[in-house]
């Protein structure tokens, strides 16, 4: 079960001053980016802030985007969380609002995190759930051997933002799920290699190149550096957005 193809956007999750969440113009830029040809909308990644977003922000998100975007793009939500248990209700919590898909960081200080995949696929019950392996954010990540494993439990993807090439090919020879990059490195490489798509944060700010570069544009892959060696987490890509666009730069990290 392909949940997308091509490229998604991590959206930011936009706030107010005073930091509240700001669902009107996070809605507004989900819009504008599905208009722009990014094939789907990532909320509550770690890009979106994920951390700092209690469920029922989540669910409000997953509402006020709803009614922004097309049905047929679909929208994933990171559930990613310390704990099965934590993950598990974050999960429930959004399928039950009609969120398409959900993005499950694994869990931190865990090798083997089978368990923990286990307990959040029997919430979903029939929502698609794709693994995220960013071992920056959460170490160690998931190992390539475990992908087959869990493949077989029922996760349909994986989203690798470890920027790894080898990682990546070996990834593809190993995983009968959908691949999607992390990485704005690797998009050249990525689409013309076989990866699914690719699930980016540099896509909140250059959606086209980061679209043409996934297509295997290398012109396009050099045009986009700059702007990925920028667009290095949350505070940085608001940043670049309230310079080419006037929104609220405002962040809880």
């Amino acid at each position: 079960m392909t949940v997308f193809d091509g490229v998604g956007v991590a959206l930011v999750t936009l706030f107010h001053d005073d930091g509240e969440v700001d669902l009107g113009a996070t809605a507004s830029l989900a819009a504008e980016l599905a208009a722009a040809g990014v094939r789907a909308i990532v909320l509550a990644g770690s890009t979106g802030e994920a951390a700092t977003l209690d469920g029922a922000e989540r669910v409000a998100l997953v509402k006020a985007v709803r009614e922004a975007i097309p049905h047929g793009v679909p929208i994933l939500v990171g559930t990613g969380a310390p704990s099965a248990r934590q993950a598990a209700a974050l999960t429930a919590e959004v399928a039950a609002v009609g969120a398409d898909a959900v993005l499950v960081l694994s869990p931190p200080h865990d090798p083997e995190p089978t368990a923990y995949y286990r307990e959040v696929l029997a919430a979903a019950g029939d929502m698609p759930v794709l693994g995220y392996h960013y071992p920056k954010m959460s170490a160690p990540g998931i190992d390539v051997d475990l992908l087959p494993r869990l493949a077989d439990l029922g996760m349909v993807g994986l989203k690798d933002s470890s920027g790894d090439p080898a990682r990546l090919v070996r990834t593809l020879e190993t995983f009968s799920g959908d691949l999607y990059v992390g990485s704005p490195w690797l998009l050249s490489a990525a689409g013309p290699l076989g990866a699914t798509g690719a699930i980016l944060a540099v896509a909140n700010v250059e959606p086209a190149l980061s679209i043409a570069a996934f297509g295997g544009d290398t012109a396009a892959q050099r045009a986009l550096a700059p702007v990925a060696a920028r667009a290095s987490g949350p505070r940085e890509v608001k940043a670049l957005l309230a310079e080419r666009t006037g929104r609220n730069p405002t962040t809880r990290v």
